[in-house]
Order: C-alpha cells, then sequence, then structure tokens
C-alpha cells in the first residue's frame, strides 16, 4: 500500500486576520439594549475584545448617553458584571451620531475608525436599511479589508434576500460576509 500523493493532501487555511475595531450600526435600538451591550460585556469580562466598539445611529445622543444606555443594560441583562468590568466596556466604546443615508455620517465614522486596517461591521439595524448602510461604507471606504455581520433576516423572501446579496457583494468579498 502506498503513501498518498502529496498533492490530495489539503494547504492549511491561513487563519482570517483579526478585526482591530467594531462598530455596530442600530448603538441606541432594542437589540443593543437587550443583547448586543449585555454579550459585549460577556467578551470583556473574557478579555476576548479588547478593541474599539463604535456604535453608530440617528438618534441625537452623545457618547455619555450611550455609555448610560449601555450601563443600563448591562446591570439588567448581565447583572453579574461588576462596575469595574463595566468600565472596561466603557473605556472601549466610541459613538457615531448621524443619518445612515448621509455620507457625512460614514466620514465621521472614517475618523473615529482612527486607522483601524480590519474592522468588523455589525448591522442591527432594519433589514431596509442594509443596502443604505453598505452602500455608505463602500462609498467612504469604511468597507476596505473589512468583514460586515448581516443580523437576521437576510431578505424577507428570495427575491429581497437575492437583492440583497447583489448590494454586499460589490462592498465585501463573500469569505467577509456573515
Amino acid at each position: 500500500m502506498s503513501a498518498p500523493a502529496l498533492a490530495s493532501i489539503p494547504e492549511p487555511e491561513t487563519p482570517p486576520t483579526p478585526s482591530d475595531a467594531l462598530v455596530f450600526f442600530g448603538a441606541t435600538g432594542d437589540l443593543a439594549y437587550k443583547k448586543i451591550f449585555p454579550a459585549l460585556q460577556a467578551q470583556v469580562i473574557r478579555r476576548n475584545l479588547e478593541i474599539p466598539i463604535i456604535g453608530v445611529a440617528n438618534s441625537n445622543w452623545t457618547l455619555e448617553q450611550l455609555i448610560n444606555r449601555a450601563h443600563e443594560s448591562v446591570k439588567k441583562h448581565y447583572p453579574a458584571a461588576s462596575d469595574e468590568d463595566f468600565g472596561r466596556l466603557a473605556k472601549l466604546l466610541k459613538y457615531v451620531d448621524g443619518d445612515y443615508q448621509n455620507a457625512e455620517t460614514f466620514e465621521k465614522l472614517r475618523g473615529v475608525l482612527d486607522g483601524a486596517k480590519h474592522p468588523i461591521h455589525y448591522l442591527a439595524i432594519p433589514p431596509s436599511l442594509f443596502p443604505v448602510v453598505v452602500e455608505g461604507l463602500g462609498r467612504s471606504q469604511c468597507s476596505h479589508k473589512a468583514r460586515v455581520i448581516v443580523e437576521k433576516p437576510f431578505g424577507r423572501d428570495l427575491h429581497s434576500a437575492r437583492s440583497l446579496t447583489r448590494v454586499l457583494h460589490p462592498v465585501f468579498r463573500a469569505s467577509d460576509l456573515f
């Protein structure tokens, strides 16, 4: 019995480059309050998250208001977190306020990304806003070497899912979509 040919042994995949910033759209919404802030807090406690976390929303809020909302969320939905734990999360938080349809919002985001080379964008927004935000990320170059997480549902039906795919693919590689 002969040894398998070397050509049949798959090459190991190169591990993905770690993200150096987390941007989440919908930072002042219900999903952020009920699920995202507690999940971020858990990751900070486990020391799995030590990169800037940039919330983006159109709420006329300040960073201080976002931090207060995050603190309320963590106290309610992750009561095991200490004030010291939350303090570590709060130090990572940044905020961009603006209309998703306004190019200036994405220019502000570029400034707050402050040289991040591989951000990940989480779309915790209504599906109707996915195309608007993805196109804004593309036009502003915030999508360069970035990844994107699309909060479900990925379309309402097959037609809308295909339509969303047509919006995503010119801006993000398939391997960078989650």
